[in-house]
C-alpha cells in the first residue's frame, strides 16, 4: 500500500511551512467557491442572489475573444516556393481532419480521458489541479481538462503586455475562476471536436513549435495528418512539460513519457496491449526540420527584407507600426511575391562572381531587375549577406533599394541620368541627326530650375569623363554612344533643365531618401543619389514603350482565414509617348553595339547606358530588353570619394580605373543572359521617320583605299585616319600575296574598326595580273 505524502515534516523549513499554510488557506477559499460554482448552474433554484450568480457564471463573458491564435506568415516566390517565414510563435493552424485520428486519441488519453463525457468543468480534475498548483506555489498540473487548458493557452497567447502575461499565469483564485468561467462559455459556443482542434493548434510542443502541425513538421518533417502511433504518443506526451520532454534536448525523458502515453491508451482500450508494447519497442526516430523566422536565412535575403519593410512601413497594412508587425508575425499571412527564382539566381551569381562578399578591396555591388509593363521586381541582390555590418561580408543595408525599404541613402547615378535628357530631347521632337558642339570644357550658366530660378555657376568648369570625348560636334546618337558630358550639358540647356527633371520624375525617379531630385546643370551627369530598383523601373518604362509602373514586390496577400488583403499597386501609366520611347530605344541600343558598352550585347535586342560617377567613386550600368530591365551599381560602402575605384585591384584582378563598362556592364550581361534563358526574344519597334529627318545620326566615313598595299603599311594609314584595325583571314585574290585584298566595311564611323584581309595570291587557273582600267591604273574602288 502506497504511503501518503506528508505535507509537513520535522525537516520542513519555515518558508515551506508558510507557503503550504498559505496555499491551504487559499485552497480552502477557492475550493469552497469552486464547489459553489459547480453546483450553481443546476442546483440554485431559489434566491435572487443565487440566481444572479448562476447567470453570471453561465453567461458568455464580453471580453472572451476566440477569433484566432498567432500563426506564422510566409513569403513566397512567384513559383510558390517559400522564401522566408515570420512568427512570434511557429504555428500552422490545421482543421481537425488535418490531424491523424491516432494523434487526437493520444492527446485525449493522456490529457483528459473523460473529455467527451464531462461538461466544461471536470470537478475531480480541477480540484486535483488546484491542490497541486497552490500547494507548490507554481503551475504543476496545467489547466486540468482540455477545455480549461485551451482557455489558459488562449489567454496567454493573446496577452500583449508583460502585465497581461503575468495575469494569465498568476497563481490566484481570481485567475482560476476566470478560466473556469471562460471554459463554460467555450463549451457553450463550440462542439467538443472544435474545442479539441483549437487546443491541438494552440498547445506548445517545445523547440519553438506551437500547435501539432508545426510540432509534427519540426520533429518529424511531416504533416500532422501523417503521424503514426509512436510519433503521436511522443507529441501527446510533450504537451504537459514541453521543456522537460523536448525530444531534441531530452530524448530519454521523451521516450519514457511516450511509453506512458502508450500505456494509458492501452488502459483506456484505444489500442491493444500488444500494439502498445510494439510501439514502445520502437526507438524515437526524429527528422528535425529547423524553421527560422525572418530573412537572414532566406535564399533571397535582400528581396525578402524589401517585402518585410514594405509591410512594416506601409499604412495599408495597419495604422501603427505595432499593428503592422503583429499582422506580419501573428496574422498567418501568405504573401505571394514577384520574385523569379531563375532571375534571382542568375543575378546573385553574376554579382558574387564579379564582386565577392569578402573581397580584398571592400567594394560592394547591387542589382535590381524589373519587368517592363508591370513593375514587378524579378530579382534583387547585394553581394553581401544579410546581417550585422560588424561581420565582414555582411550588411543590414539593402544597396539595391531606397531608404524606406533598405536603409540606403542611395548612390550618385552618373551618366545613367543622360537617358532622361535624351528622352526629353526626343519628346520635344529633336531628330537623331540634331548636332551640338561639345566643347572640351563647359561653363554651366543659362539654366533655370522648375521654379524659374537661375541655377549654375559661372566660375565652374565641367569637362568630359575618361570614357567620353569633346572638342567637336556630336549628334544625339553619337553623343549618347560616346557618353559625352559636354554634349549632354549642351543638350540639357537646349531642352531645358526643368523638362529634363520632369521627364525623370514621370519615370519614377526620386532620391533614395525620398527627397525630390536636385535641380542643377549637372543633373544630366547624375548628381542625384538613387537606388538600383528605382533606376531599373525607369529604364523598364523605355522597354515598355513609355509605360511606367512603380516597382512592386507583392502580388497577393491572404490572411489565415483565406481573405485577401489590399496590396500596393504599381499605378502603371503612359509616362512617355510610345513613339518617343521607341526613339530612345533606338539610340540606347547603339551603346551596346558601338558605344561605351560595345561588346556587352546579350544575343537579343537590348539597350542601355553606362554610368561613371565623378572621380571613379562609383560605376553603373542600366540596361533592358522589352522583357526585362536591370540596373547594376558597384562602389564602396565606406564612401566612394574616400575610396575611389581609380586604380582598382580586387582579389588578384586589377582593372585600373573602373567605368560603367568595366564591372557593372559585365554583371548586367551575365545576369540578363541567365535570367532570360529560355525566354523568346522580343524586338523593339522602329521609331517613326520623323526622327530620321536629319539622317540616322550616325557619323560614317570612307576609309582610305589601301588595297594592294602591304598589310603593315595599310594598317598604319588607316590608324592615321582615325580607324581601328583588325586583320582577318587571308583570301585568294589577284592581288600579290601578302598585300591587302579586301577592306570592310566600305564606310565606318570615325574610331570604328576596319577589317583587312590579306591576299593568298591568285588561285589555280587565275587569269594573270589584275585588270586595269582604261587609264592604266589599278582598280581601287571599294566594293559596296
Amino acid at each position: 500500500m502506497r504511503r501518503r505524502r506528508r505535507v509537513l515534516t520535522a525537516s520542513t523549513t519555515r518558508a515551506q511551512k508558510f507557503r503550504a499554510l498559505r496555499g491551504l488557506g487559499v485552497l480552502g477559499g477557492v475550493a469552497g467557491l469552486l464547489v459553489a460554482l459547480l453546483v450553481l448552474p443546476t442546483a440554485c433554484t431559489a434566491g435572487v442572489n443565487a440566481r444572479d450568480s448562476a447567470r453570471w457564471f453561465d453567461s458568455v463573458p464580453a471580453d472572451l475573444d476566440t477569433s484566432g491564435v498567432p500563426q506564422r506568415s510566409r513569403i513566397l516566390a512567384a513559383d510558390g516556393s517559400t522564401l522566408a517565414t515570420f512568427f512570434y510563435q511557429n504555428r500552422v493552424d490545421v482543421p481537425l481532419d488535418g490531424i491523424a485520428p491516432i494523434a487526437r486519441k493520444a492527446v485525449v488519453a493522456i490529457e483528459d480521458s473523460r473529455f467527451y463525457e464531462h461538461g466544461a468543468i471536470d470537478a475531480q480534475g480541477t480540484l486535483r489541479a488546484l491542490v497541486s498548483d497552490l500547494g507548490n506555489g507554481e503551475v504543476t498540473q496545467g489547466g486540468s481538462g482540455i477545455t480549461q487548458q485551451y482557455v489558459k493557452n488562449l489567454l496567454l497567447t493573446q496577452a500583449d503586455s508583460t502585465a497581461e502575461r503575468n495575469a494569465a499565469k498568476e497563481i490566484s483564485a481570481a485567475r482560476k475562476i476566470r478560466e473556469l468561467r471562460y471554459a463554460v462559455a467555450v463549451e457553450q459556443r463550440y462542439s467538443k471536436d472544435e474545442i479539441l482542434r483549437r487546443y491541438l493548434n494552440i498547445a506548445y510542443y517545445g523547440a519553438g513549435a506551437y500547435g501539432i502541425e508545426a510540432a509534427s513538421r519540426r520533429y518529424f518533417s511531416k504533416h500532422a495528418s501523417q503521424l503514426n502511433l509512436a510519433e503521436a504518443a511522443l507529441l501527446a506526451g510533450v504537451v504537459r512539460y514541453p521543456f522537460a520532454y523536448d525530444p531534441t534536448r531530452h530524448p530519454e525523458a521523451a521516450r519514457k513519457r511516450r511509453d506512458t502515453v502508450l500505456q494509458r491508451m492501452a488502459d483506456l482500450g484505444y489500442i491493444t496491449q500488444d500494439t502498445a508494447a510494439a510501439a514502445e519497442r520502437q526507438p524515437v526516430r526524429l527528422k528535425v526540420q529547423d524553421v527560422k523566422s525572418g530573412c537572414v536565412t532566406s535564399t533571397a535575403p535582400f528581396f525578402c527584407d524589401y517585402v518585410q519593410r514594405e509591410i512594416l512601413a506601409n499604412p495599408v497594412f495597419g495604422a501603427t507600426s505595432g499593428d503592422r508587425e503583429k499582422l506580419l508575425k501573428r496574422g498567418g499571412l501568405t504573401i505571394r511575391t514577384t520574385l523569379d527564382r531563375r532571375a534571382q539566381k542568375a543575378a546573385q551569381r553574376a554579382v558574387d562572381d564579379a564582386v565577392p562578399a569578402r573581397n580584398s578591396a571592400h567594394k560592394a555591388a547591387a542589382e535590381a531587375m524589373v519587368e517592363p509593363g508591370s513593375g514587378r521586381i524579378k530579382a534583387m541582390v547585394v553581394d553581401r549577406r544579410l546581417g550585422s555590418d560588424k561581420v565582414r561580408g555582411k550588411t543590414w543595408i539593402n544597396f539595391a533599394a531606397d531608404a524606406d525599404h533598405g536603409s540606403s541613402i542611395g548612390m550618385q547615378a552618373g551618366s545613367t541620368f543622360k537617358a532622361f535628357t535624351l528622352a526629353a530631347a526626343l519628346d520635344q521632337g529633336l531628330p537623331f541627326g540634331t548636332r551640338l558642339m561639345a566643347p572640351k570644357e563647359f561653363t554651366p550658366v543659362g539654366y533655370r530650375d522648375c521654379k524659374g530660378r537661375r541655377v549654375g555657376d559661372a566660375s565652374a568648369s565641367l569637362h568630359n569623363a575618361g570614357d567620353g570625348e569633346g572638342g567637336k560636334p556630336f549628334s544625339i546618337v553619337t553623343g549618347t554612344q560616346h557618353s559625352v558630358n559636354t554634349f549632354f550639358l549642351a543638350l540639357e540647356k537646349k531642352v531645358g533643365l526643368c523638362p529634363t527633371v520632369k521627364m525623370a520624375e514621370k519615370l519614377g525617379m526620386r532620391q533614395a531618401t525620398g527627397a525630390p531630385l536636385q535641380q542643377y546643370p549637372s543633373f544630366t551627369l547624375g548628381i542625384n543619389q538613387v537606388s538600383p530598383v528605382r533606376l531599373a523601373a525607369a529604364y523598364a518604362a523605355f522597354g515598355a514603350r513609355g509605360r511606367y509602373c512603380s516597382p512592386i514586390a507583392i502580388t497577393q496577400i491572404t490572411n489565415a482565414a483565406g481573405h485577401r488583403l489590399k496590396v500596393p499597386s504599381a499605378h502603371c501609366e503612359q509616362a512617355l509617348d510610345r513613339e518617343t520611347a521607341d526613339a530612345v530605344n533606338y539610340v540606347l541600343r547603339g551603346v551596346l553595339t558601338k558605344g561605351t558598352a560595345a561588346g556587352q550585347g546579350i544575343g537579343r535586342p537590348a539597350a542601355g547606358k553606362t554610368g561613371t560617377v565623378d572621380n571613379f567613386s562609383a560605376a553603373w550600368f542600366a540596361g533592358y530588353t522589352p522583357d526585362l530591365a536591370s540596373a547594376v551599381w558597384v562602389g564602396d560602402p565606406r564612401g566612394g570619394y574616400k575610396h575611389p575605384m581609380s586604380d582598382l585591384c580586387m582579389d588578384g584582378r586589377c582593372y585600373g580605373p573602373v567605368y560603367g563598362a568595366t564591372i557593372p556592364a559585365p554583371i548586367w550581361h551575365q545576369s540578363m543572359v541567365g535570367a532570360l534563358a529560355g525566354t523568346p526574344a522580343s524586338s523593339f519597334v522602329r521609331p517613326p521617320s520623323r526622327f530620321f529627318s536629319k539622317g540616322s545620326g550616325e557619323e560614317t566615313a570612307k576609309p582610305p583605299d589601301v588595297r594592294g598595299m602591304k598589310v603593315a603599311d595599310a594598317a598604319a594609314k588607316l590608324r592615321g585616319a582615325g580607324f581601328k584595325v583588325r586583320v582577318g583571314a587571308p583570301v585568294k585574290s589577284d592581288y600579290p600575296k601578302g598585300t591587302v585584298a579586301e577592306v570592310s566595311p566600305s564606310s565606318a564611323q570615325p574610331g570604328g574598326t576596319v577589317t583587312l584581309r590579306p591576299s593568298k595570291g591568285p588561285g589555280k587557273g587565275a587569269g594573270g595580273p589584275k585588270r586595269r582600267d582604261e587609264a592604266g591604273g589599278p582598280r581601287h574602288g571599294i566594293p559596296g
